[in-house]
């Protein structure tokens, strides 16, 4: 089993069920003690702002802001550097836990010895 997880959601409200799996996956693994970095990228992005979390809803799912929480509590949150810069989001809106990178420290992530990268 890898000892590294690296996610990257790349779907926001526009396509609610592969957030939701993605952001599920990310806090189970975490609850599981696995090393985890979930990534932000595109529709995504939103959810490094404080409240947006809280608008997404999806029938029978967890709460996303439970899971962020738990991602932010063992885990790391990463907003893509190009996504953020589309939409205008700088590191002073970010929600607190939240780093702003780019695709060269994804790559560095997922490529890492016994890293296992998702992505929904």
């Amino acid at each position: 089993m890898a000892k590294k997880l690296v996610i990257k959601v790349t779907a926001g409200a526009d396509a609610p069920e592969r957030c939701s799996q993605a952001f599920t996956v990310a806090a189970v693994a975490v609850a599981s003690g696995v090393d985890v970095s979930l990534w932000l990228t595109g529709e995504s992005a939103w959810f490094a702002l404080p409240g947006r979390a809280a608008e997404f809803e999806l029938p029978h799912a967890a709460p996303l802001p439970d899971l962020l929480d738990s991602i932010l509590a063992g885990g790391r949150l990463t907003l893509c550097t190009q996504c953020a810069a589309r939409r205008d989001i700088t590191e002073k809106d970010v929600i607190e836990g939240v780093r702003i990178a780019g695709a060269q420290v994804f790559v560095q992530e997922a490529l890492g010895d016994e890293t296992q990268a998702l992505v929904y």
